[in-house]
């Protein structure tokens, strides 16, 4: 079974961070560090904070609710 952290950055990396050409512009359009973005990206899903999940659902406008149900949890 996948562990909920894993599968959170696995969904993030997949389907929002492939959109972007660079690590970069995906870090700066959702107001978190370069270096998140890259822990979000290995492999092991590293797992990532609340308030950096809140700033990326913030900045996609939707609400953390709604993201859990994107990833079916």
């Amino acid at each position: 079974m996948v562990s909920l952290k894993k599968k959170i950055c696995n969904y993030i990396a997949s389907e929002w961070i492939s959109e972007y050409e660079s690590n970069r512009q995906f870090a700066k359009d959702h107001a978190i560090d370069e270096k998140v973005v890259r822990r979000i990206l290995k492999p092991e899903g590293s797992g990532i904070s609340l308030t950096t999940l809140e700033r990326i659902c913030e900045a996609r406008e939707i609400k953390i609710s709604e993201f859990f149900k994107m990833i079916g949890e």
